[in-house]
């Protein structure tokens, strides 16, 4: 299936779409994940995925614009919600070569960005191990995928 928006809905308490995302969940912050929570799965659904990724950063890697700053797989079909500063599921490998979540932190001076945080919904539970890079997370799930939304949020650098 390929990759398109589906009626799933995702939100967080931390803030709105479109708006600005707290100091907390940033860099220069306490850097913890934002709570997010989401409904409307497709049927069949059996595992989830989230991604955050900055299409804004002034970077090419992985064949694209952007910087990815949490990958978080493993999650079963059960899950709707993550706390902040989620410890469910298995993390990937951040661009910063990390793993686990690294929130926003443009460049100085770089303006506002926009941070797409995604969740993806699986047809099958997935057991992949730890520390998987974007390429790979998404050539695992991509097969998988029966529906996926984003909730965007922005942050300028103090």
């Amino acid at each position: 299936m390929a990759f398109a928006l589906s009626d799933m809905q995702l939100e967080s308490a931390a803030f709105e779409a479109h708006g600005a995302i707290p100091a907390r969940h940033t860099g220069e912050g306490e850097d913890l994940s934002p709570p997010l929570s989401w409904r409307d799965a497709p049927e069949g659904t059996k595992g989830y995925a989230v991604i955050c990724h900055d299409p804004d950063a002034p970077l090419v890697q992985h064949g694209s614009y952007g910087f990815v700053h949490w990958l978080l797989y493993n999650l079963p079909g059960s899950t709707t919600s993550l706390a902040e500063g989620a410890s469910e599921g298995t993390s990937g490998k951040n661009d910063f070569g990390k793993v686990g979540y690294a929130g926003p932190m443009p460049p100085e001076g770089h303006g506002q960005h926009h941070y797409y945080f995604w969740v993806l919904a699986l047809d099958k539970p997935t057991d992949l191990p730890e520390g998987l890079g974007i390429g790979e997370v998404l050539k695992q799930l991509e097969p998988h995928l029966l529906g996926m939304n984003r909730l965007i949020g922005t942050y300028r650098r103090s």
